[in-house]
């Protein structure tokens, strides 16, 4: 336990002056890298890959409490069902290189420019051990961030129905989300000005070489290998919506990580056309699919499954860890 005390406090995955952490539990992606940092360590000891990674994933229960509270209670809101399917390449289907993405992307016309903030929704894993435990479930969740001039901005959080996947709930203009056709609302948001020249907040560069030295310093604990950069793409996403030079500067960097490979084309689960690439992450007992446009570099998607299951936890091959799919 020492060992992983020590991770949290260099990784500091909530800074005590952070606003977005002081009256809710962790977004999904702090659960994720919490959950990283302890199945790595884990790993590390030696410890077999199913059951670390089923050990960490069990210390974001009680983060995730409160979220299925809100989600299992209450007349409105939609019930949590089980970990959806993994998605599936379509049989046949041609594989596109990353770097010829990255050709496309760059000399792509009337390209859309970068937007500071997101429009996301994600389904997380969240299960419990022992007698009375519950089934593993997803907390399906859609979430709107929109800045303002004034370095004001708004967050609108949406439990969503897992019963009607395929397009997004929250519409409205770019600048204010202002509808929600159908999900129960968690939260909707104001927060003052704030400013900041440290990634993720600080603008990103448009150029792959500043792109790596940006996302390096997004984790500054490990180096940027596969893993970590797949984990920083999704924390960059969670902040920005890139245009088409920061989208073709990522896939050339893409395009280099050692074990990620083309695997073909895929529909996401809302409803997009894609081209995935898959990262097999043996330590850790996942697989890794990243899903782009293969016109425009887009990243439209980001799922982790399980490789190996683990029973004490209801826990099966091919169980949907978490998955992440970005719109404009």
């Amino acid at each position: 336990m020492a060992d992983e005390l020590d991770l949290l406090r260099r990784a500091n995955p909530v800074p005590s002056g952070d606003p977005r952490f002081r009256d809710r539990p962790l977004d999904h992606h702090a659960e994720r890298r919490l959950t990283n940092l302890l199945l790595g360590a884990r790993a590390a000891r030696g410890a077999s890959p199913a059951r670390g990674w089923a050990w960490g994933i069990a210390a974001t229960v009680v983060v995730a409490a409160l979220a299925l509270t809100l989600l299992l209670s209450g007349t409105t809101a939609p019930p949590a069902v089980a970990a959806p399917r993994p998605l599936v390449v379509r049989t046949g289907s041609a594989a596109v290189p990353l770097d010829r993405v990255a050709d496309r992307a760059a000399s792509a016309v009337d390209a859309p420019r970068l937007r500071r903030g997101t429009h996301v929704q994600t389904w997380s894993l969240a299960m419990t051990s022992g007698p009375g435990s519950r089934p593993p479930l997803t907390l399906p969740e859609e979430r709107v961030v929109r800045w303002k001039a004034d370095g004001s901005h708004t967050e609108l959080v949406v439990a969503t129905d897992p019963r009607r996947p395929g397009r997004p709930v929250i519409t409205g203009g770019d600048d204010t989300p202002r509808t929600v056709e159908d999900g129960h609302v968690l939260s909707r948001r104001t927060y003052p000005p704030s400013w900041s020249d440290a990634p993720p907040e600080a603008r990103p560069p448009h150029d792959a070489r500043r792109l790596r030295a940006y996302l390096e310093e997004i984790d500054p604990v490990e180096a940027l290998n596969t893993p970590r950069l797949l984990d920083a793409t999704a924390v960059l996403l969670d902040h920005w919506t890139p245009g088409g030079r920061e989208s073709a500067a990522l896939v050339r960097l893409l395009a280099d990580a050692p074990g990620l490979r083309p695997a073909g084309a895929v529909t996401d689960r809302l409803g997009r056309e894609g081209q995935a690439y898959v990262y097999d992450d043996p330590a850790r007992s996942t697989r890794r699919m990243l899903i782009l446009d293969p016109a425009t570099g887009a990243v439209l998607g980001l799922e982790d499954t399980v490789t190996k299951g683990a029973p004490e936890y209801g826990v099966e091959a091919g169980d949907v860890m978490s998955y992440s799919a970005w719109m404009r």
